[in-house]
């Protein structure tokens, strides 16, 4: 039987009813004779519960604590969905990170997977059972416990279908697919029928929540495609993301925002970059930001979802000296391929939001995005004036054949 790795976030196992739901729907994958693993994310808000819990008692929490807390919600999914196969008469094992052969780096709330050794996992399998693996978590070569960050049970889930040469990841959400836009902001957005890694991966890196960036990459190293569903109701077509597209579809594809993000700047023209600033990011757990040194000057942008004790980060950007911080700027940024190509998009992006008012405060170029720093509160106004104008508005071309530029720092 061929492999088919399901992974269910925490809103679609947030009740024991939706438990016994998401129970139902992958014993009817396994009817229709694939041999499935699941990874589960924490039900509903637990994460966040066990986080209030943590800054209750601390202002900082220790990074390593912070993991053995939060790696619990996991564990409580996974066997409550365990326990629910085996009522509707079909075997199942649950797997920690660490049964899993989930080996990771050592940073504590934001470890990568370094590689997936799932012994356990095909034995189960071998033996006829449906094995639920507990997302987000692994173990370091050190045997500490850690977890992946914020949705990091994408990555557990692409990671372990590569290992056991699944035939596709599906990831399974409130929502049917990749959009355009948010729909919920933008009533002209419509679902993407299919995405290259490439611009899937931008996409993530851009604040889409749909799919984790970690585990776009992990995807596209190994070739593993990748279904984005609807846990609950009719199956429907959902989105692929693969080695290509195709090249039918638009030239921008989507347009999203990233709020949540710490914007660092000199504090005073020509005060140069600390040279400890990336060792402080990554101690805070901000590994996943970009930073630009520059000749004229440096910026960085620090998502701010793995960065657990702001006040203790922000003492520490403060200690460094020289560092300016913002958290009133949203990136707001399009998507799709050839976009620095002539004609570029940049010209028309900028119209749009000139017509809405919206001033830019530093842009962003390269082949495969164009993205601008905006006020936070004018972000979803951003979105909407760009998706008209670059999507509802565009024809439906091909994109240009697109030379790889280097990405630009925001001006």
């Amino acid at each position: 039987m061929g492999v088919i790795v399901q992974k269910y976030g925490g809103s679609s196992v947030a009740t024991a009813d939706k438990i016994k739901s998401v129970a139902r729907r992958i014993v009817e994958t396994r009817q229709q004779g694939h041999a499935v693993v699941v990874v589960v994310s924490a039900m509903g808000n637990t994460t966040n519960e066990l986080l209030a819990l943590a800054a209750s008692v601390s202002d900082d929490p220790h990074r390593r604590e912070l993991d053995m807390l939060l790696t619990v919600g996991e564990r409580m999914s996974m066997t409550l969905l365990s326990m629910a196969i085996h009522d509707l008469g079909y075997p199942a094992v649950s797997f920690t990170g660490s049964q899993s052969g989930i080996i990771t780096t050592d940073n504590h709330t934001d470890a990568r997977i370094i590689r997936v050794t799932p012994y356990r996992i095909r034995e189960a399998l071998d033996g006829g059972s449906i094995v639920i693996v507990a997302g987000f978590q692994g173990v370091s070569e050190r045997l500490e416990v850690t977890s992946l960050g914020r949705g990091g049970s994408d990555t557990t889930a692409v990671a372990l279908a590569a290992a056991l040469d699944a035939d596709y990841a599906e990831i399974c959400s409130d929502v049917d697919g990749v959009y355009s836009a948010d729909p919920r902001h933008v009533p002209g957005a419509a679902r993407i029928e299919a995405l290259s890694h490439e611009e899937m991966q931008v996409l993530a890196d851009a604040g889409a929540k749909v799919l984790n960036a970690e585990a776009v990459e992990w995807a596209r190293r190994n070739g593993v495609e990748v279904r984005c569903s609807k846990t609950h109701g009719d199956r429907a077509p959902g989105t692929w993301i693969r080695q290509r597209a195709g090249l039918a579809q638009r030239r921008v594809v989507a347009v999203t925002d990233h709020p949540g993000l710490f914007f660092l700047e000199p504090a005073e023209p020509g005060l140069p970059c600390p040279a400890e600033l990336e060792s402080t990011l990554v101690a805070h757990g901000a590994s996943d930001a970009q930073v630009w040194r520059l000749p004229g000057g440096w910026s960085a942008l620090v998502p701010r979802q793995n960065v657990h004790g702001n006040r203790a980060f922000l003492q520490a950007l403060d200690a460094l000296g020289g560092v300016r911080v913002r958290e009133d700027l949203t990136l707001v940024t399009v998507v799709g391929r050839g976009l620095s190509t002539p004609p570029s998009v940049l010209r028309p992006a900028k119209k749009a939001l000139a017509t809405a008012g919206i001033l830019s405060r530093g842009t962003l170029l390269d082949a495969g995005r164009v993205a601008f720093l905006v006020d936070g509160s004018q972000a979803k106004a951003a979105v909407d004036a760009l998706h008209r104008a670059l999507i509802e508005d565009a024809p439906r071309v091909g994109p240009p054949t697109d030379s790889p530029d280097p990405a630009g720092a925001p001006d």
